[in-house]
């Protein structure tokens, strides 16, 4: 049930509008003047305070102006016998949603409660998916290398130098454009991504630039581009080593001009824009070949951010994985508590080819796949957690992370078993269980323990 403060120093009106608002089902609180409203509101946090203006001691402005200190978000309507224009804009100005005149009309005090509460879910909802983004962009880690980019980040974002950020995939490039962003003076403004990689070459233009009905076939009406939609924002070229020669000579002239006009279009339209570009490629390497205009690098690499791959900072990787396993474990419905020492020692020592990208997955698939609440090293997949046999001057020699116990030993050593022979057959279970002389149910029963299914998907 949703609370209303009543601030009127007439009981009259507040007794009127507590009846009404309780028939119409909300819960009210009263106030007579503004040093008690203050005191409510502290108490009770309602979700909309009808503050009269004139009131003995503070009045309603000064009311209204200390309220939205302790609540920026506060919904307030303002209301007053003796109202004018300079005191409604002032009102406003101060932060109050509407303002209304007494005597009060019930069916407009009604509408303007109910638009008010749907601004306030707006800002509510706006707010938690704010926290959510902030939560799914978050840059985990404390090692040297990921404490230096993220100082790095601090000194460069709120200036508005543009910003190549190079390095591996799935180092979490992203991640690092996203923090420029909501650390800089656009952080209220738009963050348009655009992945070069994936827009075919005949329409990049189009979703760049946008164009005007009639273009092309099927330019059934006029369309902004992503520079227009991140106007006053920031623009993220992600992969744009992959964009064509073509394409990069009017990304460089509208980088310089800020301007630039609509596919079919000839009116120039003027952006403000701040461009962050990130490449897996060597530039550099790429401008000797032909393939990269150095022009537009020199343009681009104004703040230039290298981000670590993972296996250079590998004091960071219990981190993530205590995070991603917290965060699929909520997402997934699971209960997961932890992950074996000897586990989270394989996950560290191996090297991550895809990075974080490659660990954020393997985590998922242990959420779903694991039916024990810990993670072991029976639970990793056989390139992560391996047990190997080598042969060396005659002998064997036994290499990679070895388990505590005799039991722990031959599990793993039969899920290798397994997963060898499954894949030798094609994953044909029949003939696999006939092979290895197993009942074929056995066999599906040890798949599932094992988690196989998943080794057949990768």
């Amino acid at each position: 049930m949703e609370t209303i403060l009543i601030v009127d120093d007439e009981e009259s009106i507040s007794l009127s509008l507590e009846g009404i608002l309780s028939d119409e089902g909300f819960r009210t609180a009263v106030a007579a003047n503004g040093e008690e409203a203050l005191a409510i509101a502290q108490a009770e946090d309602p979700d909309l305070v009808l503050l009269d203006i004139w009131m003995p001691g503070i009045d309603g402005l000064e009311t209204l102006q200390r309220l939205r200190q302790n609540r920026p978000n506060q919904l307030v309507i303002m209301m007053s016998g003796h109202g004018t224009i300079e005191t409604a804009v002032k009102a406003t100005r101060l932060g109050a949603y509407d303002f209304i005149e007494k005597p009060l009309s019930l069916e407009k005090i009604l509408l303007s409660i109910q638009n008010a509460m749907k601004i306030g879910q707006l800002v509510a909802e706006n707010q938690a998916l704010r926290e959510k983004i902030d939560l799914d962009y978050e840059m985990i880690g404390e090692s040297p290398a990921i404490s230096r980019l993220k100082g790095q980040i601090a000194v460069a974002a709120p200036s508005s130098g543009w910003v190549l950020i190079t390095g591996e995939n799935g180092t979490g490039k992203e991640l690092v454009a996203r923090a420029i962003h909501y650390q800089s003076n656009r952080s209220q403004r738009p963050f348009v991504e655009v992945n070069c990689a994936a827009i075919p070459e005949d329409l990049i233009e189009s979703e760049l630039f946008g164009h005007e009905k009639g273009a092309f076939t099927g330019a059934t009406a006029a369309r902004k581009g992503k520079f227009d939609q991140s106007h006053g924002g920031t623009l993220f070229l992600d992969e744009i080593g992959d964009m064509s020669l073509k394409t990069q000579a009017k990304i460089l002239r509208i980088l310089q001009e800020q301007k630039f006009e609509r596919v079919g279009g000839n009116r120039t339209i003027e952006v403000d824009v701040r461009v962050i570009a990130a490449t897996n490629k060597d530039l550099e390497e790429e401008i000797k070949q032909g393939a990269f205009r150095e022009d537009l690098y020199f343009r681009l690499n104004v703040l230039p951010f290298q981000v670590p791959p993972l296996r250079d900072r590998r004091e960071d990787i219990p981190m993530l994985v205590k995070h991603f396993l917290a965060y699929f474990c909520s997402k997934e419905s699971r209960e997961i508590k932890t992950t074996s020492d000897r586990a989270m020692q394989s996950l560290v020592n191996y090297n991550w080819p895809g990075n974080v990208r490659e660990l954020k997955n393997l985590i998922e698939r242990l959420v779903i796949m694991t039916p024990e609440q810990e993670i072991d090293l029976v639970h990793l997949p056989l390139s992560i957690g391996k047990l190997a046999a080598e042969h060396q001057d005659g002998g064997i020699a036994i290499t990679g992370t070895l388990p505590d116990s005799y039991r722990e030993a031959k599990e793993l050593f039969e899920k290798r078993y397994l997963l060898e022979k499954l894949q030798k057959n094609g994953w044909n279970i029949s003939r696999t269980a006939e092979e290895i002389g197993l009942e074929r149910s056995n066999l599906h029963r040890k798949i599932k323990s094992y988690g196989l299914e998943s080794e057949k998907q990768s």
